[in-house]
């Protein structure tokens, strides 16, 4: 029996999306490989046929969150991946993510380090990243991603945790774990939820195991463009700071934001 199951988020038709599955694919530790998209049409067609993976389409839940949802209730295994369709992943990011979560005790989410695909180019280090390392670093200490006053510490000034890197665990999350209330912020909002958690755990693994790519038709930059980001990020932020702290934080991150996008 697989432990871990990769859930393909496809959306329209990326031309990065074969990349993404062929990465999943050639992983050293096998996982089930399905896919789930609410706008079906034959390039996800033909690349699910072609690497004969599962395809669910979903008809009812809308939005991002409901999108991510769906894809995560398709999974039946352990552990479970979403991955972005525009990502990549090192081939022993299964092998480690594994590893790491079966010797944790109590583990909620696991997650690792990333580097960033731009133009083509795998970039390793920018100020994006060293400051998103930083914020983590209160999880490299020993037991760290036990405590909750470090959980909620590293996450208390943005979002450190790339999305598409984190292996989620089933038995210790709710069925539809991301909220629809927000478009940007879904996955840092379940971080704070639970960031909260008696008995939780973030494991955090710093190892570049997977790749964010960079690119003007990402959703990543659709929402960066879109004013209500700003809006967003000052909600989240109220959950750990008092309205003028909050109020400050948020327009110095606006402006750290504007480098995940070209």
């Amino acid at each position: 029996m697989l432990k871990h199951t990769f859930v393909v988020c496809a959306y329209k038709e990326s031309r990065y999306l074969e990349s993404c599955v062929r990465s999943l694919v050639n992983q050293t530790v096998k996982s089930d490989i399905i896919m789930a998209t609410s706008t079906k049409n034959e390039h996800i067609k033909k690349i699910a046929e072609k690497y004969n993976i599962p395809l669910y389409i979903n008809e009812d839940q809308k939005g991002i969150a409901g999108d991510w949802n769906f894809a995560y209730s398709k999974a039946e295994t352990e552990y479970v991946t979403i991955a972005h369709q525009d990502d990549v992943y090192s081939p022993t990011y299964t092998e480690t993510m594994i590893n790491i979560l079966d010797k944790a005790e109590n583990p909620s989410i696991g997650f690792t380090g990333y580097f960033e695909i731009r133009k083509g180019k795998r970039v390793v280090k920018n100020t994006n990243l060293i400051i998103k390392r930083l914020m983590l670093l209160p999880l490299n200490i020993k037991g760290g991603g036990k405590r909750r006053t470090l959980r909620r510490m590293s996450i208390a000034f943005g979002n450190p945790i790339c999305c598409p890197s984190v292996m989620y665990v089933k038995k210790n999350l709710p069925s539809a774990p991301f909220d629809a209330e927000l478009r940007s912020n879904l996955d840092w909002q379940l971080w704070e939820k639970l960031s909260k958690k008696k008995h939780s755990e973030f494991v955090y693994c710093s190892k570049p195991l997977m790749g964010h790519r960079i690119h003007e038709e990402s959703e990543t930059s659709a929402v960066i463009d879109d004013n209500k980001r700003s809006d967003e990020d000052y909600k989240i932020f109220r959950m750990f700071w008092p309205a003028p702290i909050a109020k400050a934080i948020t327009k110095v991150y606006a402006k750290s934001e504007k480098s995940n996008k070209l």
